[in-house]
């Protein structure tokens, strides 16, 4: 048997954006299933009382939101607000960044990266996120808005990559990760600008804390095993905090 590596948050390179909140970075699963439970309810213990907003844009799927609210009022007893973000005018539309401002924190769902970074890339909702991170809120991404916060992700067009969120700086995420098959993150990691990578497995969550500094780096705590390469032939390690 290989023997596993661990290495630290810091060793690893680990960042994001300097701020006061929690960015929480859950790598999929069902929640339907109880697959995202510990995960879930890791990020909820950092959520201030109020509203969770529920941000659709990357499925499109109206389901999915009325799915989320019924899970987070049966299992945890906490409100959800559908912020009805679709498309790029959506994420112009004040009212839809008065809720960000007024949730006590907002979850990104899953589905196609293209369709969330379309949506919310270089928008008014992409900067009012920032501001709740930086103010204290909390920000949460599954799946492929996970990969859609670092500074590439992969297109759902065969062989290209796009710009992502840069909220990681010089970091890319593989959500759904199989440590065993480990192409895709390795590939991704050959993108302009990143330099280091996570590889989020289902029901996986990393959790960013409070990032003061101006490199980025803060508390960071992990439900399940985590991942991180620092080049593209480097080694997978095991993240440890």
């Amino acid at each position: 048997m290989t023997e596993v590596i661990e290495v630290t948050p810091q060793e690893a390179g680990v960042r994001r954006l300097p701020g006061d909140g929690w960015l929480a970075l859950v790598g999929g699963g069902e929640f339907t299933f109880e697959e995202t439970l510990d995960a879930d309810s890791a990020w909820l213990e950092k959520t201030p009382p109020g509203p969770i907003g529920f941000v659709p844009a990357a499925s499109g799927s109206v389901d999915y939101g009325s799915h989320f609210t019924d899970y987070m009022a049966e299992v945890f007893d906490r409100e959800v607000v559908i912020l009805p973000i679709y498309r790029a005018r959506d994420a112009r539309r004040a009212k839809n960044l008065e809720r960000i401002e007024e949730c006590a924190a907002v979850y990104l769902g899953g589905g196609v990266t293209d369709h969330l970074l379309d949506a919310v890339a270089d928008s008014p909702a992409a900067e009012a996120l920032v501001a709740k991170l930086a103010a204290g809120g909390v920000v949460v991404a599954i799946a492929a808005a996970a990969q859609a916060v670092g500074v590439a992700a992969k297109s759902i067009r065969v062989g290209e990559t796009l710009p992502g969120l840069g909220w990681l700086p010089g970091g890319i995420v593989e959500p759904n990760f199989d440590p065993g098959h480990d192409r895709r993150l390795r590939r991704l990691l050959q993108a302009p600008g990143a330099r280091w990578g996570l590889g989020l497995p289902a029901g996986s969550c990393l959790l960013l804390g409070p990032a003061g500094g101006p490199d980025g780096t803060g508390e960071v705590e992990q439900v399940g095993e985590i991942w991180t390469l620092s080049s593209p032939d480097g080694e997978l390690r095991s993240l440890a905090t």
